[in-house]
């Protein structure tokens, strides 16, 4: 086992949060250890980035290489590349991060930032190849990129569904919606799509017709063909294991949907452990948002620390 006692904080995760709030606590002089596991970034996929000043259109690539630049100026940061396997308490105090081949760091505070994992349907025949281009999980990230075409939204709801015609104007004037035919509010959800000048559509995707990733058709179960170029799908989430085993051995309050709670300090419900990015929240869930929660992390850990010295 290797440790390093003098790292008072240890981010898992190196991304947008994770670096955000790396830089955070270097600006501060604060010693963190920042553990990059090996697997490619969850938006690998994705063509560039998006809403985020002054990187807007660079790929997720290009942003990891140029954080991880500016990074490499502060000698309070220092870089793993492992895979965290879990967080525990520290028989000293603090926390004991284990690092792949049994090595481990322990250090003060913890900060979760791995994001979460995308569960993809693994019956829809072309969701891979289409997946960050064609198929995309919100407007915001890459509507734009996909404007003036013919969409359509996987809706899990008659709200989503009737909404969607409306919401999505900004970018096609041709939306439709796919819902199971059993859906509560069906006919409801129905005539406030067509209202709007979309439709809604029943039953379950089965295939995606595409070249190179550029849909052209929607295949339902029952062999129907709907034309479409955009598809909006959010997939079902859930978390990294690191987070996952955290959650269970540690007793991490959560959501009803196994988002991790924190507070307005993003401090989990455990003192020390803090969380930030995508595996707190559903819905809030962008590269802006992510480094705003990773500043908010750093401000949080770097004050407590300075309480901490002055009070023992």
């Amino acid at each position: 086992m290797s440790t390093h006692p003098d790292h008072t904080t240890v981010v898992v995760g190196a991304g947008p949060a994770g670096l955000t709030a790396a830089l955070g606590l270097a600006r501060y002089r604060h010693p963190v250890t920042v553990v990059d596991g090996p697997r490619p970034a969850r938006n690998s996929a994705s063509t560039g980035i998006h809403g985020h000043v002054g990187m807007d259109g660079a790929t997720p690539a290009e942003f990891r290489a140029r954080a991880w630049r500016e990074l490499s100026r502060y000698p309070a940061v220092q870089r793993l590349e492992a895979e965290a396997g879990s967080v525990r308490p520290a028989a000293a105090g603090g926390f004991r991060v284990a690092l792949g081949g049994g090595a481990a760091v322990e250090a003060r505070t913890v900060l979760l930032a791995t994001g979460v994992v995308d569960v993809h349907p693994e019956d829809v025949d072309g969701f891979a190849a289409c997946w960050g281009r064609t198929v995309i999980h919100c407007p915001f990230c890459l509507g734009e990129e996909n404007a003036g075409r013919r969409w359509a939204t996987v809706a899990g709801s008659a709200e989503l569904a009737g909404l969607s015609a409306v919401a999505f104007r900004a970018w096609s004037e041709d939306t439709i919606a796919i819902c199971p035919p059993s859906m509560p509010g069906l006919e409801t959800a129905r005539a406030a799509a067509r209202s709007s000048g979309g439709d809604v559509v029943t039953g379950t995707v089965r295939r995606l017709h595409h070249r190179e990733g550029a849909l052209y058709a929607v295949e339902l179960d029952d062999g129907r063909l709907l034309e479409r170029e955009t598809l909006v799908w959010t997939p079902r989430q859930r978390q990294q294991p690191v987070v996952q085993r955290a959650v269970d051995e540690l007793k991490l309050t959560v959501d009803d949907a196994g988002f991790v709670g924190v507070d307005a300090a993003q401090c989990t419900s455990v003192p020390g452990l803090y969380a930030a990015g995508d595996l707190t929240t559903r819905w809030k869930q962008s590269v802006t948002a992510a480094a705003a929660a990773g500043a908010a992390a750093a401000d949080a850990i770097h004050t407590a620390a300075l309480l901490s010295a002055a009070y023992h």
